[in-house]
């Protein structure tokens, strides 16, 4: 490894790092600075409105940040939002060179490079790109496809099963693997559950184990219509939408084919979606070509009947059976014996996407 990517390396941890809130539908872009071989700031993205990873570590670095070095996960943005230009930035903290791992494809932000360079500053991008494309990967794809980037996530037995015939199901995995969820629910930024689960499960949907300045958007599929106002989804804990044959509330739209409503999720800036079921639900999403990610949790359990998972996925041959690639797998409880397995899969587009130079 490089000294460049040793201190990218830096920069991607500072990417991975969770902090209060989050900040979808932001990218959580991490950055350090170098002087002298010796890190002298670091940051990464507070929540959206908050200041960017340049600019935290920018603070920390105060003076020192003259004549630096500068390892940023994403190309600095380039645009007065909510928040003035990073590119801008770091040309006014004297900076010697800015080195990149993914270009920024946002036609909003984009041209912080360009901007840098026109100033005088030394730029280099592509650095460790394939690792940054992996850690950016719900921000990137959802602009590479124009919709939300989908997130399949299930709690399931050994033989499949997320619940007892009679609907029991609280809990099949362990307590570490549900927090987990919870940091699923901050990071995609918005939950989507079948109108059954909603009325069954009485759901919240809300991030609970951790300190959320911002909860994620809930959305329901009402396919019928008869759900009633008064579900814990739809209480004022967090922003809900659903989506029904015959909207009549103020955050209802109206039901469509799965492209279209995610269409309508990309309109409320809304870049990724994690899809918590049911059954029926997690089958129409892969049905659909949509699902990006799965995100199963594992218990050492075998509930030998109930619903599976994708019982409602109706594979009829081999060669038509949706095909994933396998991206991780871990245990989570190391050493218990009740230890559950964290298995992660990417759709062959996003693994190629990931993967590409």
């Amino acid at each position: 490894m490089s000294k460049h990517e040793k201190w990218m390396q830096e920069a991607l941890i500072q990417a991975r790092v969770s902090t209060s809130g989050f900040s979808a539908p932001n990218p959580h872009v991490g950055c350090v600075i170098v002087k002298q071989d010796e890190i002298v700031g670091s940051g990464h993205s507070d929540p959206a409105g908050g200041a960017h990873a340049e600019i935290n570590a920018l603070r920390l670095a105060g003076e020192s940040a003259q004549g630096a070095s500068v390892y940023v996960t994403l190309e600095p943005c380039n645009h007065h939002g909510r928040t003035s230009p990073c590119s801008q930035a770091l040309i006014d903290a004297g900076v010697r060179e800015v080195f990149y791992a993914a270009p920024d494809p946002s036609p909003v932000a984009c041209g912080g490079a360009q901007a840098l360079s026109g100033a005088g500053i030394k730029v280099v991008g592509g650095l460790m790109k394939v690792e940054a494309r992996e850690v950016h990967r719900q921000f990137l794809y959802s602009i590479h496809t124009g919709r939300p980037f989908v997130t399949v996530k299930a709690g399931i037995s050994l033989d499949g099963r997320i619940a007892l015939p009679s609907g029991e199901s609280q809990w099949i995995t362990s307590e570490t693997a549900r927090n987990k969820v919870q940091l699923l629910r901050a990071e995609r930024g918005c939950v989507l559950i079948g109108g059954r689960t909603a009325l069954v499960d009485q759901a919240r949907l809300t991030v609970r184990e951790l300190s959320a300045v911002k909860q994620p958007t809930r959305v329901v599929i009402d396919s019928h219509g008869t759900l009633p106002e008064t579900l814990p989804v739809f209480d004022e804990e967090a922003p809900s939408i659903r989506f029904t044959p015959q909207p009549k509330w103020a955050n209802d739209r109206p039901i469509s084919a799965i492209p279209d409503m995610l269409g309508v999720l990309k309109q409320e800036r809304i870049n990724g979606v994690l899809v918590e079921g049911g059954a029926k639900t997690i089958s129409r999403f892969i049905q659909a070509g949509v699902v990006d990610e799965i995100i199963l949790y594992v218990a050492p359990i075998i509930l030998g009947a109930g619903p599976s998972w994708t019982s409602e996925l109706g594979v009829d041959t081999l060669a038509n059976a949706p095909r994933f690639v396998l991206a991780n797998s871990r245990t989570l409880d190391e050493g218990l014996i009740h230890a559950n397995q964290e298995i992660t899969l990417y759709s062959r587009n996003l693994s190629d996407f990931i993967t590409s130079e």
